[in-house]
């Protein structure tokens, strides 16, 4: 469990991909433990901790000044990245909810394209419909980790806009730059995949196909043709 002074693997993988020295906006913050803990650890100079609901906030908020940090970590009420300025954060977070979700939020804000902006985006449901929408909008995915926290499987993505849209083929919004033949945490995030794959083919068979094919992806490990 999360604390104002220890991480969980969910926050603590988001954490390792924030830039040293850089302002963060935290999207979705609840408790402001990332804030907290990055700015406590003199990896953020200064953070938002923004929320759509004023309860999480106000949970932050207590968090925040047990830490002493209040003249560093501003609570902010908003909707996604609406609220936030552009010239306020330079690392944004957006975890602890649907892939939909951060895709929309992504969508909404106009300076998310932004190349100096470092996006940490962690979807806990629905990972594939945000990477095929980073794809067809110009982001790309820098670096692409997976952990294991309260035994579920979560991936964290490191994302900029390049400009650069791509068609990926039907696999990579399921792989995005995951390696399962070098990390087991990457195996076990894929093999979620393909069994939600397997259980939606038995409405259509198409799933099964591609649930086939990830599977194959997963085994076929090119260090050894």
């Amino acid at each position: 469990m999360s604390s104002d002074s220890h991480l969980d693997n969910r926050l603590g993988l988001c954490a390792s991909f924030v830039r040293r020295g850089s302002r963060l906006a935290d999207i979705g913050t609840d408790h402001a433990y990332l804030p907290v803990w990055l700015c406590r650890h003199g990896i953020c100079p200064s953070a938002i901790a923004a929320d759509i609901n004023p309860e999480p906030l106000r949970r932050g908020q207590m968090t925040i000044d047990a830490a002493h940090l209040g003249d560093r970590i501003k609570t902010r009420l908003s909707d996604g990245l609406s609220a936030i300025g552009e010239d306020e954060a330079d690392d944004i977070v957006i975890a602890g909810m649907g892939g939909e979700l951060i895709a929309k939020i992504l969508g909404d804000c106009p300076y998310a394209k932004n190349p100096d902006k470092h996006l940490i985006l962690q979807p806990m449901t629905r990972s594939e419909l945000l990477i095929r929408m980073l794809c067809a909008n110009g982001f790309t995915i820098m670096r692409q980790d997976c952990c294991v926290a309260g035994n579920k499987c979560y991936t964290v993505l490191s994302v900029r806009f390049t400009g650069e849209t791509a068609a990926p083929d039907e696999l990579y919004p399921y792989t995005g730059e995951l390696r399962p033949w070098e990390n087991d945490t990457h195996l076990r995030f894929l093999r979620g995949h393909i069994d939600r794959l397997r259980k939606q083919a038995n409405g259509e068979a198409r799933f099964g196909a591609l649930a086939d094919r990830l599977e194959a992806f997963c085994d076929n490990d090119p260090r050894h043709p």
